[in-house]
């Protein structure tokens, strides 16, 4: 059975190199050798292996530079390493440790031995792996939690001085961009915590399938009505063009699911398009199938971009000053996916952006 797992093996022995490597392949690893640590090096850096065996005395260059090039460098920092060592040099293997090796073995070993010494390795890994999924779940879930109540209480005063100073321009204006700034992170605030459910639920097959119980009829007229509200509030209502409502066709999503996938889309529609350009938002239906398409002439994106959307990802966030945090269209991407749909890009740099969305008729 394939471990589906790449081990890279460093030694200036022959028979070490031989013997290890046809054991490990034998087990079923992906197997590189190399007989000095120079082109050890250069496999490591190439084909970033699970794991690393390699031979603490070599000519040319030894284990310890070998492993010091590859914490110095980040692309190979986080690659596991294991010494192997004479057991007249066992002394010195607190060296290796201080500069990063994860273990050592002690030359001449068992199968079992490395084999055991392997396997604690692959333990490590997964013990690191969740536990940094679990802080990452916790922080995902807790921020939204705890910035809610302070961001309402913000929105709350600034309705309050925006009321208090009416007859103060100046006041009103400070009282405006003090709510849309609250809004804005609440958004944000909101999509961390809607990312963070939408992970677990997809997990649980069973709750994906009560998911897609779920229905909004007259679903074209709902987008329409999403898709102006939406324009109404970038004050762009005379951009906004929207294709020939079908009534009676429903989708099978919520009513709320669907309003947060049009709603992201089309605020990232209006947001990266400039004022006077037309939004188009158009309908078709094809079978079982209904199509909903959002098309602006803003920024664009490249292919690159586009094959890079995930979770906590953002376009060009140093040459564009962009608002939010890329989460909109991640989130919109996989609810529709959960509720057996697809999402589409096609997109140009400087030329605009088309979404489509396809959702189950019902």
């Amino acid at each position: 059975m394939s471990h589906a797992r790449t081990i890279l093996l460093i030694d200036d022995s022959d028979y070490i190199i031989e013997g290890t490597a046809s054991l490990l392949r034998f087990e079923g690893y992906t197997v590189l050798t190399a007989n000095n640590g120079k082109d050890g090096l250069a496999l490591a850096r190439q084909h970033h292996p699970d794991l690393i065996i390699c031979d603490v005395s070599m000519p040319e260059m030894d284990g310890y530079t070998v492993l010091k090039h590859l914490r110095d460098d980040p692309q190979t920092a986080g690659l596991r390493f294991m010494f192997l060592t004479a057991r007249a040099e066992k002394n010195d293997m607190r060296t290796g440790m201080d500069i990063g090796a994860d273990d050592y073995l002690v030359k001449p070993f068992s199968i079992e031995e490395l084999l055991s010494a392997i396997e604690a390795q692959w333990k490590k890994s997964e013990v690191q792996q969740r536990s940094v999924e679990e802080i990452k779940l916790n922080v995902t879930y807790a921020l939204p939690h705890e910035f809610r109540t302070p961001l309402n209480q913000i929105l709350g005063a600034a309705q309050a001085i925006k009321t208090i100073g009416g007859d103060h321009p100046d006041v009103v204006e400070l009282a405006d961009d003090i709510r849309s700034s609250a809004q804005r992170l609440l958004r944000i605030a909101e999509n961390f915590l809607v990312y963070a459910q939408l992970e677990t639920l997809a997990a649980d097959r069973r709750a994906v399938e009560q998911l897609r119980q779920h229905r909004t009829d007259e679903a074209t007229a709902v987008a329409a009505d999403i898709a102006m509200t939406k324009a109404q509030s970038y004050g762009r209502q005379s951009d906004l063009l929207i294709g020939e409502i079908t009534e009676g066709v429903g989708v099978a999503m919520s009513g709320e699911n669907f309003h947060k996938v049009l709603d992201e889309l089309l605020d990232n529609a209006f947001k990266f398009s400039a004022a006077g350009t037309p939004v188009h938002l158009d309908f078709s239906l094809e079978g079982n199938v209904v199509e909903f398409s959002i098309a602006d002439k803003g920024a664009g994106m490249t292919a690159a971009h586009i094959a890079s959307i995930g979770a906590y990802r953002q376009f060009d966030r140093v040459v564009r000053e962009q608002q939010g945090i890329g989460l909109g269209l991640t989130i919109a991407k996989r609810l529709v996916e959960l509720h057996g749909g697809e999402l589409h890009i096609e997109s140009l740099p400087d030329s605009g952006t088309t979404v489509t969305i396809r959702l189950p008729r019902c």
